[in-house]
């Protein structure tokens, strides 16, 4: 075998997913503001060329203190915690839970899911179970990474009933992503340990629930739901660890901080064992020869310099995509398609 960069290096696109026609689940994350939510959107709409039906996912953040805060009697919330909406600004169109068709295409759907609205469906949930409902309610809010597991259950309730060829889920900041990759496992366990505690606990809740004015079987109906939750986790755990059904881009770029959190996220999904073999460096600057801005070049050397490093970091077994800094945003769905061109064909700077 011959030892030049050149014969090792893997095509700089992402053709590669495009190709995989058995992946289902296609994730994309990295540190915030890095450029994931576009990466996302011109990948769905690549693969929406290419397979009969593609669905993108935008997961929100929320802060639960903030919730509790707004709650501190359980009361009832009017309107979402959450920051804007980067899928709708992103295409110029706004989407809901719901999935609906982006406006353009006719096989590419989109849907953005709110953690907070699943809190506040549980809050006025167990608000009609009286003192019960209130003390599962804090247990609930009590697990750390609340928002993960709802954003978990949210994609479970609604795409377990779709059928799409593939699956484009735009993460959140690494730190959010890597504690709802590991979900499945944790609540894998805990729905056994609940299970367990149902059939021990079972009558005394049902018994209080009545006393305290609850609905008998409220308590029941929560453990039946968890316990059927179980089958359905088992098999997304199975396919998120099956590199034949799904796969991880990583999005960064060329600075030190947001390298090593790359370089964190892909040992964390090598431990998740969770497929990972495609980086995109996004926002690189390409100033043309006659440029006489200082401050360009400066930039440019450093995210050499750094770009250098992923390359030695990854080259042997990863896609290394480039793309540029662009002069304005890449928002509406003509933009989008342009920009997603540069993800299969190689970015080529053009110089006078």
């Amino acid at each position: 075998m011959s030892d030049t960069s050149d014969e090792q290096q893997l095509a700089p696109t992402l053709q590669n997913i495009l190709d995989q026609r058995s992946l289902k689940w296609i994730f994309c994350g990295g540190k915030g503001g890095v450029g994931k939510t576009t990466t996302s959107c011109s990948l769905a709409i690549q693969l929406a060329q290419c397979r009969e039906s593609v669905l993108l996912i935008v997961r929100q953040t929320i802060n639960v203190s903030v919730i509790l805060l707004q709650f501190p009697e359980h009361a009832k919330r009017k309107q979402s915690t959450d920051p804007a909406h980067n899928l709708s600004d992103a295409f110029g169109q706004k989407f809901s839970k719901d999935a609906t068709r982006v406006n353009g295409f006719k096989n590419l759907y989109a849907m953005e899911i709110d953690p907070t609205s699943a809190i506040q469906e549980m809050i006025e949930q167990s608000d009609q179970n009286g003192m019960m409902g209130s003390m599962i309610q804090d247990l609930a809010f009590a697990i750390p990474g609340v928002d993960e597991a709802m954003s978990f259950a949210e994609i479970m309730k609604h795409v377990k009933s779709m059928q799409y060829s593939v699956i484009v889920f735009d993460t959140a900041p690494t730190g959010h992503t890597l504690r709802f990759l590991s979900f499945p496992t944790v609540l894998e366990k805990a729905l056994g340990k609940l299970s367990s505690l149902s059939g021990q606990f079972g009558p005394m809740l049902r018994q209080m629930s009545s006393m305290m004015g609850g609905q008998q079987d409220s308590q029941e109906d929560m453990f039946a739901k968890l316990e059927s939750m179980r089958a359905v986790i088992n098999e997304v755990n199975a396919q998120f660890k099956d590199p034949e059904k799904t796969t991880f881009v990583c999005v960064c770029i060329s600075e030190f901080l947001s390298l090593y959190e790359t370089e964190r996220l892909v040992q964390e999904l090598t431990t998740y064992e969770i497929d990972t073999h495609n980086i995109v460096v996004n926002q690189l600057l390409f100033p043309k020869k006659s440029s006489n801005c200082e401050h360009c070049m400066v930039r440019q050397r450093m995210q050499q310099k750094y770009l250098a490093e992923a390359h030695e970091l990854y080259d042997e077994f990863f896609h290394i995509i480039q793309l540029p800094l662009l002069t304005e945003e890449v928002r509406g769905p003509e933009k989008l398609k342009v920009f997603s061109k540069m993800l299969v064909e190689p970015y080529v700077p053009v110089d006078d």
